[in-house]
């Protein structure tokens, strides 16, 4: 299966918006942040939301990089480490108070919520994922 822009982009939403917000609802209270449960609640849903729409931007860099490549995809082990470049762009962002709403965050509390809700959904994209959606393979990674 080789997937396509609009399946990635798809996948990349629908995973970031159920898996990425179910791990980020168990992560979030175990996070070493200051402030209420509240105050740690939209901090982490503001990142998730960050990478998401972020994410979509990064897709169509990966896109124009994999052309140069003979199969026109990553190997999976690519998938995981772009998650490198994304962290080290959100972290910055919110370092640099650009994201709105979101004040200030501690790098501890960020790479953990971040590392955990990337490598859960890299997880669940490359193993469950393919059981409730036993077509999602073979149409390019489009859910729709």
């Amino acid at each position: 299966m080789l997937p396509t822009l609009p399946g990635r982009l798809q996948t990349r939403i629908f995973i970031l918006l159920t898996v990425g917000a179910l791990l980020t609802l168990v992560v979030t209270p175990l996070l070493p942040m200051e402030g209420g449960l509240t105050e740690k609640y939209r901090a982490t849903f503001l990142i998730l939301f960050a990478t998401t729409v972020l994410g979509l931007v990064w897709e169509l860099v990966y896109q124009a990089l994999q052309q140069f490549r003979w199969e026109k995809d990553w190997p999976t082990l690519f998938g995981l480490l772009t998650g490198v470049n994304e962290g080290l762009l959100i972290w910055l962002l919110v370092s640099a108070n650009v994201i709105p709403g979101l004040t200030s965050v501690n790098f501890v509390a960020f790479v953990i919520d971040f590392a955990v809700v990337w490598t859960g959904t890299w997880l669940w994209v490359n193993g469950p994922m393919r059981v409730p959606f036993i077509r999602w393979r073979f149409r390019g990674g489009r859910l729709l």
